[in-house]
């Protein structure tokens, strides 16, 4: 059954990687660099601080960073504990996929990238979504585009990205009950 489920993932990699072309290369490898998106973050940064207020929104900064950071520490893991090799790494894929990535690191199981850009959309998406419903969409499928970037440049299988995802979202769910909590719980005025 592992075995069947790995061989789809690996057939459904191949066909996503192969739809991509140079006229569209340097775009998904811009786009899969994490600095690219620091201009979105500050307009965000400024949405969210506009709604939340001065305290409340530095108790997010400091759930932002942990949150990543967790996100970040249960991929290493992952990836240490499954150690599945990235597909620009497996010598059967050779001249069968475009490996255009700078780097390829050994293992790829789950992707950082995946879980790190849907917890961040899921967190402050749930904040903003009752005054800009469409920016929540928006941060959504700007994830969603962080995952396929990792297809494209030919590291990451698409169940990296799918277990990426979901544990992201999962986090991002509970670091968003944890930070209403603790306001509560503190006290926190200013904001909504």
């Amino acid at each position: 059954m592992l075995e069947q489920i790995e061989a789809l993932d690996t057939q459904l990699f191949i066909y996503l990687n192969n739809l991509g072309s140079t006229t569209w290369d340097s775009f998904w490898l811009i786009y899969t660099e994490i600095p690219t998106h620091l201009p979105l973050m500050l307009v965000i940064g400024f949405l969210l601080y506009k709604k939340l207020g001065q305290k409340k929104f530095l108790l997010l900064l400091l759930f932002i960073t942990i949150m990543v950071t967790l996100t970040d520490q249960l991929t290493n893991l992952a990836k240490h504990t499954f150690q599945r090799p990235r597909p620009c790494r497996v010598p059967e894929l050779e001249g069968a996929i475009r490996s255009i990535a700078k780097y390829c690191g050994r293992f790829g199981y789950f992707s950082g990238h995946s879980s790190n850009s849907m917890a961040l959309a899921i967190f402050m998406g749930l904040f903003l979504k009752p005054n800009y419903p469409k920016l929540f969409v928006f941060l959504i499928i700007w994830a969603l585009g962080m995952g396929y970037s990792r297809i494209y440049i030919g590291v990451h299988y698409p169940a990296d990205l799918l277990t990426g995802f979901t544990v992201g979202a999962l986090v991002a769910l509970l670091f968003y009950k944890l930070f209403h909590k603790t306001v509560h719980k503190l006290n926190l005025q200013g904001g909504s």
